[in-house]
């Protein structure tokens, strides 16, 4: 017969062990009958080009400010030419250190800056702007500026949020020569807005 007795006094079928190899019934499934491997199925290949595609789209999703805007840089508009790296100098003095919402557009070694802060007073003064001990609306250093509610004077190309009026205007002076600045006030106009939303245009190109 096809059994033989191993020395344990067990018996094992001749047949049971062609049948009971794993690695023999794996290559089985793996070749087709003339003992070439087979190519994955359509559904494997299908799974693994959906898997492909979340992997692409998370990526998307993670970089798409570094990807959408000009030198990778989410603060810059499109139209830009030049990148303002770090805080943001105005004229010489930078941005206040808790600007956030920043927007810039550059063209020509001229840019127009926009943020929200609300450590205004302590910049205007700061930058010259307004000497310490002056009240911020004395028309020696600034005036009244007529914007419209819905914002739309906004400077061409530059993006984000538009300032809401009334707006008061200040021109640079002192360390801050050279800068314009924009800045919301309170609609009773005797403070500025906490915080107030601001365009500030300068040159950086020299």
């Amino acid at each position: 017969m096809g059994d033989t007795e191993t020395g344990g006094g067990s018996v094992v079928s001749d047949e049971m062990n062609e049948t009971s190899d794993p690695e023999g019934v794996g290559d089985a499934d793996r070749e087709d009958s003339t003992g070439r491997r087979r190519p994955p199925s359509a559904a494997v290949v299908v799974v693994g080009l959906a898997f492909l595609g979340v992997v692409a789209g998370s990526l998307f999703w993670l970089f798409q400010d570094e990807l959408s805007h000009p030198f990778g840089d989410a603060r810059a508009c499109e139209g830009s030419d030049s990148a303002l790296t770090g805080k943001i100098p105005l004229g010489g003095v930078p941005i206040p250190a808790d600007a956030t919402d920043v927007h810039y557009i550059t063209r020509d070694g001229f840019a127009e800056v926009s943020f929200l802060s609300d450590r205004m007073p302590d910049y205007l003064h700061r930058a010259g702007l307004v000497p310490e001990g002056e009240p911020l609306f004395d028309e020696n250093y600034g005036s009244a500026y007529a914007w419209g509610e819905d914002g739309d004077e906004m400077p061409d190309g530059l993006c984000g949020p538009a300032l809401k009026g009334p707006v008061w205007s200040y021109h640079g002076r002192g360390p801050g020569t050279g800068v314009s600045i924009l800045i919301e006030r309170t609609p009773a106009g005797t403070t500025l807005r906490a915080p107030a939303r601001v365009i500030a245009s300068f040159d950086f190109g020299e």
